[in-house]
């Protein structure tokens, strides 16, 4: 039973947006700038990027390094929480990998009908 208060609900309202899991991802090798991480993303504004760290640091996944230099540079990186994401993550994936053509099947048969 998943009642409003549920653990559960909070990693599954985590894991509902789609860029969460995608930067969780991309900083598995490490620190990144938001500019490399737009570049090894792809597909992602700038503004969904900042609103998708500043979600991820605010939910204690990622943290955030201000560099004091002209110009100013910042980088993220997973915490430790962060990085414990990564099994179900690649887990996930792998089922997406599995299944997606059985999926986007029954998607077919579904409009069809």
């Amino acid at each position: 039973m998943f009642l409003a208060d549920c653990q559960a609900r909070l990693a599954f309202d985590l894991m509902a947006n789609t860029w969460n899991a995608v930067v969780v991802w991309s900083l598995r090798h490490g620190p990144r700038r938001p500019g490399r991480l737009r570049e090894e993303i792809g597909g992602i504004s700038v503004k969904v990027l900042t609103e998708t760290l500043r979600r991820l640091e605010h939910n204690g996944l990622v943290a955030r390094r201000t560099y004091a230099e002209a110009p100013p540079r910042v980088e993220y990186e997973l915490t430790d929480l962060g990085r414990s994401l990564l099994g179900p993550i690649e887990a996930f994936g792998e089922w997406a990998f599995d299944h997606a053509d059985e999926v986007v099947a029954a998607q077919d048969r579904s409009a069809a009908s």
